[in-house]
């Protein structure tokens, strides 16, 4: 796959210094950059990860809340 990329002189140049030092062609190295990088969000992968058991917490927070913290004060809390 082509891809054409345009980068300020100073990353240009410090990708080919990097390319050199290792041997390698420039295509190279982007490649295994790339190959670095996660795959996926990884917020996306921790949400909806966990679960409460309380399907209803969206409707009854404040209540849930209440029943919580029924009896301490806010500086307990």
């Amino acid at each position: 796959m082509a891809v054409t990329i345009e980068l300020p002189a100073e990353a240009q140049a410090r990708l080919e210094a990097e390319a050199a030092r290792r041997r390698i062609t420039l295509d190279q190295l982007i490649a295994d950059l790339a190959a670095t990088l996660p795959a996926e969000d990884p917020l996306e992968a921790f949400i909806g990860s966990g679960s409460s058991g309380q399907g209803d917490l969206g409707r009854r927070h404040r209540e849930i809340r209440a029943e919580h913290t029924a009896g301490l004060a806010a500086r307990d809390l």
